[in-house]
């Protein structure tokens, strides 16, 4: 990945579309549009003879969060809600947790109004429903995505003819 020499068919870039620098992950946007197989050649890299390189800590934070990203598109781009869902649910979880033992203190006759778990709760809660709501749009907008374009969130990588049983 660190190298930028890459040699790629016609037919595998135009497949993919790179936006922003995530031209350092070609083979990783390669690989979630299908690709089974690479080959790497060792190639000759020759120490810099003029300038300065521009590579810094700006430069390494923009490489981590198009990590993150790609992290993201590899296991949730499909299926969006399972993360954001998932998230969601725990954080809804919690908060609610959180609210139950706060009620069950103001019904044993605790004052809860000065506490910041209160302050926690009602955030966890608000923010389990955002993230359930985010999944369920970002849900509607992968399928908005593939079915405007009628592509299919798959690739079928070989198809097996049938074989006919004779007919009387």
């Amino acid at each position: 990945l660190g190298c930028t020499l890459k040699i790629f068919t016609r037919e595998t870039i135009k497949s993919i579309h790179i936006y922003g620098e995530l031209h350092r992950f070609i083979p990783v946007l390669i690989t979630l549009e299908g690709a089974t197989r690479f080959t790497q050649v060792n190639v000759n890299h020759r120490p810099r003879k003029f300038g300065t390189s521009k590579y810094n800590l700006s430069r390494t934070t923009k490489v981590l969060s198009d990590l993150l990203l790609m992290l993201f598109f590899k296991k949730y781009l499909q299926r969006p809600m399972h993360f954001f869902g998932g998230l969601g649910t725990v954080t809804l979880g919690i908060g609610v947790l959180i609210n139950l033992y706060m009620l069950v203190l103001k019904i044993m006759g605790q004052d809860i109004w000065g506490k910041p778990l209160l302050l926690l709760g009602i955030l966890l809660v608000m923010g389990g429903i955002q993230f359930v709501t985010i999944g369920i749009l970002a849900e509607l907008q992968m399928r908005t995505y593939f079915e405007s374009q009628q592509k299919k969130p798959f690739r079928v990588k070989q198809v097996i003819p049938a074989k006919v049983a004779p007919t009387e």
